[in-house]
């Protein structure tokens, strides 16, 4: 993020205006015009109160909060605050920050989340994980601003793809939901700030997004041809503390405990002079936002329309980032080396970093490149998007690792092992030209157990153990699957393996790059798209189906049945301090309820094009 877009937030706001309601009450009481200002701001400042601040009456204990209403109440501040910063209250948008990391259902939200997630069996330097309601709700009253010190963080590594390793640093429980606390207050300033084409950890995005951008920016013939791959060299090492300091809008002195809070190694403690640490909830957050302004500033900078002897001249200069990894696409590689490169190792050193040569390489789409597990290349013109070549093998070497550590395993043991890896990789690329790769997938995995049934029966011949494993379900004749209880008609029921091929591959949507999760003017789009999300899932519609049977197969608004022709819309109902509730309405229902309401925007009219 550039240091003008942070400045603001420092600013000052100057008060409020008098409404013709308080000019009213000026002439009933007979106040002055400077007693009329004071007490309207401390009015306003009552009501911003109630409105924002958790009650008084708090939970006895951790069963008895009310997660709902927390989610709600926090959600609202963080709309308030992006609406505040858009109309230019500066002051109000540190107050209502304030007013976040300082309610007790924030606090409560965010010990939720750190004791909920993946890493909440792993301690800090401390030893202490909460894993207790007693515990959790004791966690709350920790999250003090006064007297706050956090701890040494404890540095573990992890393996890379390239063989090296990668350092993590891991923050105490109480250090950990403290930064959840302030990235609450953080986020929707980032989302505001954040570049448009920037989709790594950010809420509603995902690397789906970056890759349909891509296809955008180059599918068509007169798309650029030469791409700059980007990589920043230890991104989270690196950042430059002063630059953290003097540019992101959050409360300072909490911003410098965290970054020179130190790490302990080998039982050492070291300091930590540069870098934001790489395993803190609040750290992706400073890091987009630490790269956040790159793409406008090309876009400043290198103007995509230039005149050259009396002619237009188009760079075809796009940018997609995600988390440190990014593309530029230009006309040509002199563009790209002499003035792409140029500005951005400028921005880069502001920041205290550096691209790494290795990674950092200038590619013509034909000759194609690798971004996020996708290969990207154009075949005789036609550009098609694959799964990389990598990413393949790395889910057939774990499912050989899987099946070599099975090999005195059940069968329906080894599929329900196998399934969740199969379908999990299957989603990702679901989304590309991927029929090809799926074929190949199950011919590799259909030899693997092949091999895996062989070596348990060694003296058996091949028809017995193709009977044994193998049976027809469906139209599939070779459906590796386990036998299970006879159903009470008397038809055998089975437990079998996913096929690559099973799956359906559709095109995804991208999400229009000015979305704000936290704009009120996108919430009907977000309804929208998560709909539509729903339908693409099994769980999402298994829900929807819940929802239509408890409907009785009706719309809410007009009663009259949604059938497969009528179609349907997912319309959220909110309800003040509690979670919405979701309703299957008729398109036009939809639209009348959306009618009157200045939040609902139609996708894309706000910036006019994806």
């Amino acid at each position: 993020m550039e240091k003008a877009n942070a400045d603001p937030v420092m600013g000052t706001d100057r008060g409020c205006n008098i409404t013709s309601c308080e000019s009213r009450q000026t002439s009933i009481y007979g106040l002055s015009l400077r007693e009329n200002l004071q007490n309207f701001s401390k009015k306003e400042e009552l009501q911003m109160n109630e409105k924002s601040c958790a009650p008084t009456c708090r939970a006895e204990n951790w069963d008895s909060i009310g997660w709902n209403k927390a989610r709600a109440y926090v959600k609202k501040l963080q709309m308030r605050i992006v609406k505040a910063q858009q109309e230019g209250h500066y002051s109000k948008v540190k107050t209502l920050q304030w007013l976040l990391t300082h309610s007790f259902y924030a606090k409560a939200l965010a010990v939720k989340r750190v004791t909920s997630n993946r890493g909440k069996n792993t301690a800090g330097v401390d030893h202490e994980l909460w894993l207790t309601p007693e515990a959790k709700f004791k966690g709350i009253s920790k999250l003090k601003r006064r007297g706050y010190r956090p701890q040494p963080l404890k540095r573990v590594y992890i393996p890379k793809k390239n063989g090296k390793l990668r350092p993590l640093s891991i923050p105490t429980m109480t250090d950990r939901a403290m930064q959840t606390l302030y990235k609450f207050a953080l986020e929707p300033l980032a989302e505001t700030y954040g570049d448009p084409n920037s989709y790594g950890f950010r809420i509603g995005r995902s690397t789906h997004d970056a890759i349909e951008q891509c296809f955008t920016d180059l599918n068509k013939g007169k798309s650029p041809q030469w791409i700059l791959e980007g990589d920043i060299k230890g991104c989270f090492d690196h950042i430059s503390h002063e630059w953290l300091m003097e540019n992101i809008p959050m409360d300072t002195q909490v911003l410098q405990k965290w970054l020179k809070c130190g790490y302990v190694d080998t039982k050492q403690l070291f300091p930590t002079e540069e870098g934001t640490p790489q395993g803190g909830a609040i750290s992706p957050t400073l890091m987009n936002m630490t790269l956040d302004g790159l793409e406008r500033l090309l876009k400043e900078r290198l103007p995509t329309r230039k005149k050259v002897n009396s002619k237009t001249h188009f760079n075809k200069m796009n940018f997609v980032r995600y988390a440190d990894d990014f593309i530029v696409t230009g006309e040509s590689p002199e563009f790209l080396r002499e003035e792409v490169l140029p500005i951005i190792r400028e921005f880069m050193a502001e920041r205290g970093l550096q691209l790494s040569e290795e990674k950092t390489v200038i590619t013509h789409i034909n000759d194609g490149f690798d971004f996020l597990g996708k290969n990207i290349r154009k075949y005789n013109g036609k550009l098609l998007i694959k799964p990389s070549k990598q990413s393949v093998g790395s889910l057939l070497k774990k499912v050989r690792e899987i099946v070599k550590s099975n090999k005195s395993a059940k069968q329906d043991s080894l599929i329900r092992q196998l399934n969740p890896v199969i379908r999990g990789w299957v989603n990702n690329q679901r989304f590309v030209v991927s029929a090809e790769t799926f074929s190949k997938i199950d011919y590799q995995i259909y030899n693997c157990l092949w091999q895996w049934a062989k070596r348990r029966h060694k003296n058996k011949g091949r028809r017995w153990i193709a009977a044994k494993y193998w049976h027809r379900i469906g139209t599939r004749n070779w459906t590796f699957a386990a036998e299970e209880r006879t159903k009470k008609n008397g038809e055998q029921s089975y437990f079998a393996l996913e096929y690559a091929t099973d799956t359906k591959i559709i095109r995804f949507k991208k999400i229009v790059s000015n979305a704000n999760p936290f704009d009120e003017r996108w919430s009907g789009y977000y309804e929208e798209r998560d709909g539509e999300k729903m339908l693409n899932s099994t769980n999402g519609r298994e829900k929807l189906l819940k929802v239509w049977r408890n409907q009785h197969r009706c719309c809410p608004v007009c009663n009259e049945p949604i059938t497969s022709e009528t179609s349907f819309k997912v319309h959220k109902v909110f309800r003040s301090g509690k979670s919405p509730w979701l309703e299957m309405v008729h398109p036009e229902c939809h639209a009348v309820l959306h009618k009157n309401d200045s939040c609902f925007v139609e996708p894309g009219s706000l910036t006019g094009a994806l």
